[in-house]
């Protein structure tokens, strides 16, 4: 089991700002909370309080995605340009909807996370109240010319899974948050996760901080409403509840899982990629995470002894040490559970 001394420690070491869980079944076993949601008022972080999630939302983009494929709706296989038309001309008519899951698509990206930019940056080229649904991220995704040819390689890429959201958009008629939380969060029985608007965030939602101190909000740096590439909010119970879902087959059937959470490509800084899904090094232990103004995210969860670790934070700063503790003890975590 983790050192509590040990974890508190780490969460001082930067001054982190959110909460720590690991579950182990029906048991929670670990749950501290650090820092305060809401600072001006001196709200703290509870284990209630609802984070978002960044990237770590790209996973619910890919299984709405596979929900199609098992559905018969859409093919892996499939080039992407059957669903967009003559819309993004710029991304080469070979790119299919699972090179744009693994990262292998090589389009252009309008978030480049190999650019050199900070959190803290207004990187976004339009007003981010414009950017509500899908189909309005075109504006901003067109003109990118590809990194390479589609499949040679592992690119991470933001714009693809708005792609994917666009896709959905289209083949199911109705705005991508709204699929996600038809499709996904209510199968797997996550009440309180929602692609909120940022400009009028409920009472137990966390508000993203850019520094470890100050008032200074994310709400000017990123989209209005999460998308197909991040920006759900979610609780470390309702994460708990999905990964337990999906290893139930409550969202997708069991082999559908199964094929999204293996090893589909090698990352080049050594980790690999699913569809959606991190395989952890140790296997079949699997990661969701992400990372943003305001925002620090990782669940890691094994499926054989039903554990989950979460470390959910409310700023950009801050996280690194309480991350590498739990990395560290994950494996005597799965021996003393």
């Amino acid at each position: 089991m983790i050192d509590l001394d040990e974890l508190d420690a780490a969460a001082s070491a930067r001054s982190f700002s959110g909460v720590v869980t690991i579950d182990v079944g029906d048991r929670r076993v670990v749950e501290h909370c650090y820092g305060f949601a809401h600072r001006a008022l001196r709200v703290p972080n509870t284990p209630g309080t609802r984070f978002a999630i960044a990237s770590g939302s790209k996973s619910f983009t890919a299984l709405a995605i596979m929900q199609q494929v098992a559905s018969g709706t859409l093919a892996l296989s499939d080039p992407v340009r059957r669903y967009l038309g003559a819309d993004l001309p710029l991304i080469d008519d070979d790119v299919t909807i699972e090179q744009l899951l693994t990262h292998t698509s090589g389009i252009g990206d309008y978030l480049d996370e190999d650019d050199d930019w900070d959190p803290a940056d207004y990187v976004l080229s339009v007003p981010v109240h414009t950017l509500e649904t899908a189909e309005s991220f075109l504006p901003i995704l067109g003109g990118l010319p590809h990194k390479h040819p589609p499949g040679a390689r592992f690119t991470y890429c933001n714009g693809g899974y708005i792609v994917l959201a666009i896709v959905l958009e289209r083949v199911t008629g109705r705005r991508f948050q709204d699929v996600v939380e038809t499709d996904v969060f209510r199968p797997a029985g996550m009440t309180s996760t929602s692609y909120l608007r940022s400009d009028e965030l409920p009472g137990d939602v966390a508000l993203g901080y850019l520094d470890s101190d100050g008032d200074r909000s994310n709400v000017l740096h990123l989209p209005v409403r999460g998308n197909g590439d991040g920006g759900a909010y979610t609780s470390a119970t309702d994460l708990h509840r999905f990964w337990r879902a999906l290893h139930d087959g409550a969202i997708v059937p069991h082999e559908v899982a199964t094929e999204m959470t293996r090893p589909h490509v090698i990352v080049p800084e050594g980790p690999r990629y699913g569809l959606g899904f991190w395989p952890h090094p140790v296997d079949p232990a699997v990661v969701i995470l992400g990372s943003d103004a305001g925002v620090e995210f990782r669940s890691t969860h094994d499926p054989v002894t039903c554990t989950t670790a979460t470390v959910l934070s409310n700023c950009s700063t801050g996280s690194q040490p309480v991350l590498d503790l739990l990395r560290a003890s994950w494996p005597d975590l799965l021996t003393t559970t």
